[in-house]
């Protein structure tokens, strides 16, 4: 899970920097989402890769 949330973070980073500077105007609000919800992922990814499996 943390492998996916790392290339949608960067994917969505790449999305952001076309929508930010108004290259492609239409991705400016899914570029936002998009970077804050794989943002989100990929910490809760970090925190669960840390633990170990306890069972």
């Amino acid at each position: 899970m943390l492998k996916w949330s790392v290339i949608l973070l960067v994917i969505a980073l790449i999305a952001g920097i076309f929508g930010f500077f108004n290259v492609v105007a239409a991705a400016v609000g899914i570029a936002k989402v998009l970077f804050y919800i794989f943002l989100i992922l990929f910490i809760v990814s970090l925190f669960m890769g840390r633990r170990g499996r306890s069972m």
